[in-house]
């Protein structure tokens, strides 16, 4: 909408707002949202909220890996039939999702929530990185560190990259297999956008971490 045009309602008004406040969603998509939304039956617009402020409130995070949850240990973390000395670290919820749609790996995650990146003002201690160095010394004490792996599946550029080197050097000492995507994905590709036959490729084709 130009700026000389007018809501009619305040109520609109404030709703194209709340729309339009979402990533990727312009002026003219909320308005046409907004009053799509205003078009519903009652108890479909009352559940739609409802959906969007349990997920707010009631969403919990794994205290295991950190994936969003509805109880305190996620699906994945509690299924026994996966590998659990097989851990691998991803940046977002959105990678697990996209692992776990190529039906190629079987063992768990760590989410940290982000990467390292300075010009960003995000650090080490901003992720669940002490959170995977713990849950790391944790695994090796109740088993041999030889059967441990760590797969880093970390996007491919320059932040990746430095996030995946400063894991390795929290957990060398342990002495895990530490293991990094085969490069099927271009540098600096998301994994959320990669098709699900090359992920599942990079997975199975992991290769040894190699710090540069």
């Amino acid at each position: 909408m130009s700026p000389k045009e007018q809501y009619p309602s305040k109520l609109l008004e404030d709703a194209v707002e709340a729309i339009g406040s979402l990533p990727g969603v312009g002026k003219r998509s909320a308005l046409r949202l907004a009053l799509h939304l205003l078009r519903q039956p009652s108890e479909s617009v009352h559940h739609f909220a409802d959906a969007i402020i349990h997920l707010r409130d009631d969403v919990k995070y794994c205290k295991e890996c950190w994936m969003i949850s509805d109880d305190d240990v996620c699906s994945i973390c509690c299924d026994k039939s996966r590998d659990h000395n097989e851990i691998c670290v991803v940046e977002n919820v959105r990678d697990v999702m996209s692992i776990e749609n190529t039906g190629q790996y079987h063992g768990v995650y760590h989410v940290l929530g982000g990467i390292i990146s300075p010009i960003d003002g995000v650090g080490p201690s901003d992720l669940t990185i002490s959170e995977l160095v713990s849950r790391i010394g944790r695994l090796v004490n109740s088993s041999a560190s030889e059967s441990v792996e760590v797969i880093m599946a970390l996007r491919g550029d320059v932040e990746g990259e430095t996030t995946a080197f400063y894991i390795y050097r929290q957990i060398e000492k342990f002495g895990v297999r530490v293991s990094s995507l085969a490069r099927g994905l271009g540098f600096g590709d998301d994994l959320e956008y990669a098709d699900a036959l090359t992920l599942g490729r990079s997975i199975t084709g992991r290769q040894p971490f190699k710090p540069e």
